[in-house]
């Protein structure tokens, strides 16, 4: 199985639009061939620190953003030919609705599963 995790960093201002976008992406992603999961996650939470971790101390609830709101995708595919395909139309698509929603570029990750 190949993963791709990006780290998007959105304007405060575009959390609607960018939420409306990612559902709009993953039922896409979902019907394109190697494809098989699709999960977008907002960051709402928090550790305070590593001592709290150790302890099992819930996380803490964020309650503001400053400046971004931090989203992940994690995606899930049979291969990297299937990754590649897929990027290829999705940029087509959908570029230019993300780049009106992000502070940055967003950070990609791809990688094998290991267990």
């Amino acid at each position: 199985m190949f993963n791709e995790i990006c780290i998007y960093e959105a304007k405060i201002d575009k959390q609607n639009e960018i939420e409306a976008l990612m559902k709009d992406v993953a039922e896409f992603y979902m019907t394109q061939p190697g494809v098989i999961d699709v999960r977008y996650i907002k960051r709402t939470h928090r550790q305070k620190d590593f001592n709290a971790v150790k302890a099992g101390e819930v996380p803490i609830r964020l309650t503001r953003n400053v400046g971004k709101v931090t989203y992940l995708l994690h995606m899930a595919l049979e291969n990297e030919q299937a990754h590649a395909d897929l990027c290829v139309v999705a940029l087509e698509k959908f570029y230019k609705r993300w780049n009106r929603c992000l502070t940055t570029m967003p950070k990609i990750y791809l990688g094998e599963n290991i267990v």
